[in-house]
């Protein structure tokens, strides 16, 4: 497989105003580490189990049985989605059911200034918090965080410790953690039994 970028949008279905993200990742990243990105990108926890659905097939990390999935990691994304326009579907956390669509914008995506191959470019409004009941559940949430009146309210920015603000996106925080998942992702030279 060549060594090509892809240029890649993700935007959490259901909310308005969206909630979306701009990224570049290599073309040869596994599907596991692809989630792992998301995750990064987006601001959710890795707490809950996921899948991407591509196709009519979908791609998970423990399936038990081929009904339930293939293993995420064996599959690289530039061998499935290789033409720009292409979408497939990512599902995080079962219960609360967060569905995610990703578009492959640019599949030879090239910029010499970009600092590493994994970085997000952009992006708007902050993620969900995690286990906040689904798309209704945010709803209410955001309702309630925004009126003192509510009978929420305090109940909700105890629950978010009073920092959560849906319109904050920080690009560059965002890039700091995929630095250090770089870093802490690379492969080694040695395993660790090196008797």
């Amino acid at each position: 497989m060549s060594e090509r970028n892809y240029l890649l949008k993700i935007q959490l279905l259901d909310i308005e105003p969206a909630i979306w993200r701009r990224f570049v990742v290599p073309s040869n990243i596994t599907l596991d580490r692809l989630h792992d990105v998301i995750q990064i990108i987006m601001g959710w926890t890795d707490s809950h189990l996921h899948e991407f659905t591509i196709g009519q097939k979908r791609y998970t990390e423990y399936p038990e049985s081929k009904e339930d999935g293939l293993t995420c990691g064996r599959y690289h994304l530039g061998n499935l989605i290789k033409q720009s326009g292409r979408r497939f579907h990512y599902l995080y956390d079962f219960g609360d059911s967060w569905r995610h669509e990703v578009v492959l914008e640019k599949s030879n995506y090239f910029n010499p200034e970009l600092p590493t191959e994994i970085v997000c470019l952009e992006g708007m409004r902050a993620c969900p918090p995690e286990d906040v009941g689904s798309v209704p559940g945010y709803l209410e949430f955001c309702d309630a965080i925004k009126d003192p009146d509510h009978e929420e309210h305090d109940h909700y920015m105890q629950w978010s410790d009073g920092d959560f603000d849906s319109e904050k996106f920080d690009c560059s925080t965002v890039n700091r953690e995929l630095m250090k998942y770089i870093r802490w992702s690379r492969n080694r030279h040695t395993d660790w039994d090196i008797s």
